[in-house]
């Protein structure tokens, strides 16, 4: 049976209110290999992680929590991300090609054809926050 969640450890960076600001180091798959002083495809990076979440006064600054969210969260993001404009982007190619002929203005087309599919995206952002929301559970030391 697999797990169904992402887990990152992260600290605590600021809270307002009921929004807490969580930094995480996300780091590739082979960043925690025993060669990576060797090699130069290992990295990582800091993220901060906005979190929503009502019991905000059992937190501090400075504290480590576990950050929790979906699977489906990820793949949901591919999707959107990457699936869907690329079938965007090859179906309205091949539609333009047998309309326009002109293999300029039809790469063209297609492109801009993003354009309107980002800027939905983008006007949805809040629909999305709250869809791709994390939680954050306390670590018992």
């Amino acid at each position: 049976m697999t797990n169904n969640t992402i887990k990152h450890l992260g600290i605590v960076e600021s809270i307002q209110g009921s929004h807490l600001s969580v930094r995480i180091v996300q780091t590739s798959a082979c960043a925690a290999c025993s060669a990576k002083g060797h090699c130069s495809s290992a990295d990582s990076k800091d993220k901060i992680i906005d979190i929503i979440d009502t019991a905000v006064s059992s937190y501090q600054v400075g504290e480590r929590v576990m950050v929790v969210g979906e699977m489906s969260m990820g793949m949901m993001a591919v999707v959107l991300a990457f699936i869907i404009p690329f079938v965007l982007l090859i179906f309205s190619l091949f539609l333009f090609m047998a309309l326009i002929g002109n293999e300029l203005y039809a790469a063209l087309l297609s492109l801009a054809i993003l354009i309107p599919y980002y800027f939905i995206l983008w006007l949805n952002k809040t629909r999305l926050k709250q869809k791709f929301s994390f939680t954050i559970k306390p670590i018992n030391n």
